[in-house]
C-alpha cells in the first residue's frame, strides 16, 4: 500500500469515530494535537457577543450539550447578547452557565455586586465560571501579585457559590495557570484552554474537567467562529454533576457511589455473595500522572 494511502487511514481512524459524534460540526483550523478532546462524548460551546445572534434549535439539533455564556465583566460590563442566549439556550433545551470575566484593576467586591445582579439564581442552570486570565491588550494590563490574585478569586468563587448555590468552575490559560494557579484550588471544577496540544503538555496540573480545544470550531447555528469545549466524563457522571450528585472537581459522589457495571459482588465470609448495590453504572477514570513543569508558550 502506498505510504499516503496508509497515513489517510490512520488520519480516519483517529479522527473518524470522534467526527462520527458530531457529524454537523467542524473546525476552520483543526489541530491534530487536540484530537482526545475531539473523542470525548460530551461536547459543548462558549459563547459571547461575538457570536451574533445565535439560532439556538440549531445548535441543539447539532448535538451541543452544554453552553457557556458571557454574561459580566468587570464591575461595569453586561454582555448585551447575555439575555438573549441565557434564553435561547434553555428554550432549546442546552444546558448552560454564565461566566464572569475578572477584571484584575477592579476590587473583587465590586465584581461581586456586579454580577449577583445580573447572574441568574436558575435551579436548572450549570454552575457559574470565574475566568480568569492575564488582560493583554485591554485597558487593565496590570498584573496583580499572586497573592492578591488569589485572594480577589478567594472572595469571587465564595459569593458566586453563595448567590447560585453551585460550586464554580475556574476557567484559565496556560499562561495564567503557569504564574498563579499551580497546586491551587484543586478541589474546584476546572476549565482549561489549549487549541494546539494535550492538556498535560500545557499545565502542571493532575486532572482536568472541561477542555476549550478550538477557537475556530463550525457549529449550526452560529455564523463564523466558536470555541468548541469538551467535558472529561462519562453520561452518568455528566448528568449526576448536573442533578448535584457528583462533584467533578473533587471526583466524589454525594451518597453512595453507583456500581460498576459487570462487576460480580463480592463474596462474604460465609461464602454467600453479597446483596446487589442500587444506582446506576459509572465508568471510573484514574487520574493522569503529576506532569513534569513545563514553559509557557505564546501558541497554546
Amino acid at each position: 500500500m502506498a505510504l499516503p494511502a496508509v497515513l489517510a487511514g490512520l488520519l480516519a481512524a483517529l479522527t473518524g469515530p470522534a467526527e462520527a459524534l458530531y457529524p454537523k460540526k467542524s473546525d476552520a483550523a483543526p489541530h491534530h494535537g487536540v484530537r482526545d478532546a475531539r473523542r470525548q462524548a460530551i461536547q459543548g460551546i462558549d459563547v459571547s457577543r461575538w457570536q451574533g445572534e445565535i439560532d439556538w434549535e440549531k445548535v441543539a439539533d447539532a448535538g451541543t450539550r452544554f453552553a457557556f455564556i458571557k454574561a459580566t465583566e468587570g464591575g461595569d460590563h453586561l454582555d448585551p447578547n447575555f439575555r438573549r442566549n441565557w434564553a435561547g439556550a434553555k428554550k432549546a433545551g442546552i444546558a448552560r452557565g454564565a461566566y464572569h470575566f475578572v477584571w484584575w484593576c477592579r476590587p473583587a467586591k465590586e465584581q461581586v455586586r456586579w454580577f449577583k445582579r445580573h447572574i441568574p439564581r436558575d435551579p436548572d442552570a450549570l454552575p457559574p465560571v470565574l475566568d480568569v486570565e492575564w488582560q493583554n491588550g485591554s485597558q487593565c494590563t496590570r498584573k496583580v501579585s499572586r497573592e492578591d490574585a488569589l485572594e480577589k478569586m478567594r472572595i469571587m468563587l465564595a459569593a458566586l457559590q453563595e448567590h447560585t448555590g453551585k460550586k464554580p468552575i475556574i476557567y484559565t490559560d496556560i499562561n495564567f495557570h503557569e504564574d498563579i494557579l499551580e497546586g491551587e484550588f484543586n478541589d474546584y471544577p476546572y476549565w482549561l484552554r489549549s487549541t494546539a496540544a494535550p492538556l498535560k503538555h500545557r499545565y502542571n496540573r493532575e486532572k482536568w474537567e472541561f477542555w476549550q480545544f478550538t477557537t475556530t470550531g463550525r457549529v449550526p447555528g452560529i455564523t463564523g467562529d466558536v470555541d468548541r469545549n469538551a467535558f472529561f466524563g462519562s453520561e452518568q457522571q455528566f448528568a449526576a454533576w448536573r442533578e448535584g450528585r457528583f462533584d467533578i472537581g473533587s471526583r466524589k459522589w454525594r451518597g453512595s457511589e453507583p456500581r460498576v457495571a459487570g462487576r460480580k459482588p463480592p463474596a462474604t465470609a460465609a461464602g454467600n455473595r453479597a446483596p446487589k448495590a442500587a444506582g446506576g453504572t459509572i465508568l471510573r477514570m484514574t487520574p493522569p500522572g503529576k506532569v513534569p513543569q513545563r514553559t509557557a508558550r505564546n501558541d497554546d
